[in-house]
């Protein structure tokens, strides 16, 4: 049986570069049993070694206070680790070692892995490492893992420890009594009693399935009375009572081993940081970078690559060969059409797929790779948090809404950052709703780049118009809670070229594997409508309502339904439309708001279904559908 070593720490601390070098490419990822958390797990590659790796969602505390703090804890619980790496980021000590207290109290074998060392360094950081490894008990090893130094001293340990930490910590008279007390109640073969005995008597409800499972009724009947006899006798909660002493020792453990010369702190950083949120500069700043991503992904990726890879690679090269190469089917016109036809599978799905779609991915996962590295994204949620609170959100939605200008599939399951559903809602139904993805923008740009500034404003104004209603709207309507706006601000850093090339080829990857097979099938679909006249059935049937509430050609009905197989691939059928000059300019806009507020892609769609259950995806479906046409109607009107 495969031995286990779990990856811990807190959010951003470069956990998943670690559990990159231990593992390698060959990983997967699941939910978690029971929840919506994904936990990703690997074979380890060093030294030959039969471990299993399981990287955690960060944490800041194993007394959870969200469904990732209570996978992590479930984890430590129920996997029996032969060892927990606790990657800390060096800089952020304090708050690394409130967690090490309590993973010594849990008497798990762990590692202390001080990470990002040369940011601690850069900022005039001085650790005592060899102190800290006394105090602990427990091996230290100091890493900078973005360029893959002291990885190797980790592994060492890694493979060679199986140390427990010995620190201890002393409670009060009446805690410890208690814990002793519910210590008798928690046999064998249960590990860290004295850390179960804490939790319960902390009053952690997510504990019970947990206890349920592994104990008797009469025995959790009596640690309850144990519980509330102990806090009928202290004033204070017994949580804040427990949480205040490890506190207490990880600041007394912090004093000793951590020293800062504040006159080499890393001036041009701060002041970066300071001007990216400041209330004038800050929004100066977020135009200046929306302006450059405009400037990469919708003029350079979208209007020069893609016309390269149209034109050149497809145009001249792949396209023509392809029809030389399947000549011989001539005798066998169906198949023939099928492959190389109007909808062939690779004159149109490969052709959208790579030529129109693949370049606009490319460069924004690149740009977008970059934003993360720098340490920019969360201070972008900090400008605008007061922006959100008119939809009920705060700053942490900006995230999967900057993500989804990525894609809508990948955006909607990082809504799981947002704390209550109520939140998870409206991000999703927004996203949805109006937050075009990188290749159905980059088209998009592509065909307003050729009209007027005006036609570009109204779009953006559409668009962002109805997301601020909808959401003012669904703030008010939705029941449930907002969550308070607490996020770490990682410091600003020089982005590794390294770790972008590698992100950026990943999510390329994840493209091609996952969305490129859609077009293939979006187009046969098509294909097959178009031999069986369901198309042309669909166009008359619509043709009314096309042509008189949108006032569009009959043709822009066909579009509308493969953007249900993928919205990049509708607003690539408008851009040949208008490229074939069937769309005026007035129509180019009109087909444009209403196509940018169509239904979610069919990916999507299950993905929403996935998260947010049967009747939520349904639901948002049967309203932006009619809703998308009404916009449109409403705007062909006033034009």
């Amino acid at each position: 049986m495969d031995q286990k070593v779990i990856l811990v720490g807190n959010p951003n601390v470069g956990k998943s570069v670690i559990f990159g070098y231990l593992t390698g490419r060959y990983v997967t990822v699941s939910n978690y049993p029971g929840t919506t958390v994904e936990i990703t797990k690997g074979k380890a590659k060093y030294n030959g070694s039969a471990d299993e790796v399981i990287d955690t969602p960060g944490v800041n505390s194993l007394l959870p206070f969200s469904e990732d703090e209570v996978v992590t804890r479930n984890i430590l619980l129920n996997e029996k680790p032969r060892l927990v790496v606790q990657v800390a980021d060096a800089k952020n000590l304090r708050r690394a070692l409130f967690l090490s207290v309590q993973l010594a109290e849990m008497g798990v074998p762990f590692v202390l892995n001080l990470n990002m060392m040369d940011e601690a360094r850069s900022r005039g950081v001085q650790l005592d490492r060899k102190k800290l490894a006394e105090i602990l008990g427990v091996a230290v090893v100091e890493t900078i893992a973005i360029n893959q130094r002291g990885l190797n001293h980790l592994v060492d340990e890694i493979c060679n420890h199986n140390q427990a930490s010995k620190l201890t910590i002393a409670y009060p008279q009446e805690i410890e009594g208690a814990v002793a007390e519910i210590g008798k109640y928690l046999q064998e073969p249960i590990a860290a009693k004295r850390a179960l005995a804490l939790m319960i008597l902390c009053g952690d409800d997510s504990l019970r399935d947990w206890l349920i499972e592994n104990l008797d009724h009469e025995s959790l009947h009596r640690i309850e009375a144990i519980r509330q006899k102990l806090q009928a006798q202290i004033i204070e909660s017994v949580n804040a009572v427990i949480n205040q002493r490890r506190m207490q020792k990880a600041e007394s453990i912090y004093r000793a081993v951590y020293k800062v010369e504040q006159s080499r702190h890393h001036k041009i950083s701060d002041f970066l940081s300071r001007i990216s949120m400041h209330p004038v500069w800050g929004p100066l700043v977020l135009l200046a970078v929306l302006y450059a991503m405009y400037e990469f992904v919708g003029v350079f990726g979208a209007g020069t690559l893609v016309g390269w890879f149209e034109e050149v690679l497809f145009g001249e090269w792949i396209i023509p060969v392809a029809e030389k190469l399947f000549a011989f089917l001539a005798p066998l016109p169906l198949l023939h059409e099928m492959l190389v036809g109007e909808y062939g599978l690779i004159t149109m799905a490969l052709s959208y797929a790579i030529a129109i779609v693949l370049p606009v991915v490319a460069t924004f996962f690149l740009a977008f790779g970059i934003l993360e590295d720098t340490g920019y994204l969360p201070r972008l949620a900090v400008i605008v948090n007061r922006f959100f609170k008119i939809f009920g959100l705060n700053g942490k939605a900006v995230l999967p809404m900057v993500l989804g200008l990525g894609c809508d599939t990948m955006a909607t399951l990082t809504t799981r950052i947002l704390e209550t559903r109520k939140e998870r809602i409206i991000v999703t139904l927004l996203l949805a709703l109006g937050v075009p993805c990188s290749a159905q923008l980059g088209v998009i740009l592509g065909l307003l780049g050729g009209l007027s500034f005006s036609a570009l404003f109204i779009w953006s104004g559409c668009v962002l118009g109805v997301l601020m209603l909808v959401g003012y709207l669904a703030s008010k309507i939705l029941p449930g809670e907002t969550s308070d706006f607490l996020l770490e601000l990682p410091p600003i850093r020089r982005p590794s070229l390294g770790n972008i090339v590698v992100k950026t080829l990943a999510r390329v990857e994840w493209y091609l594997k996952e969305a490129v097979p859609l077009f293939f099938l979006g187009t046969f679909v098509l294909f097959v409508l178009a031999k069986t006249g369901g198309l042309a059935a669909l166009e008359r049937w619509s043709s009314p309502f096309v042509r008189g509430f949108l006032g569009l050609p009959e043709q822009t009905a066909q579009t509308f339904l493969i953007g249900f197989l993928r919205r990049d691939y509708g607003a690539a059928g408008l851009f040949d439309l208008a490229q074939q000059g069937l769309l005026s300019p007035k129509q180019i806009v009109v087909s444009l708001v209403t196509i940018t507020l169509f239904v979610p892609c069919i990916a999507n769609f299950f993905v929403i279904i996935k998260e947010r259950g049967w009747k939520t995806g349904m639901a948002i479906t049967l309203f932006i559908v009619p809703f998308a046409f009404l916009v449109g109607g409403l705007l062909n009107w006033i034009l």
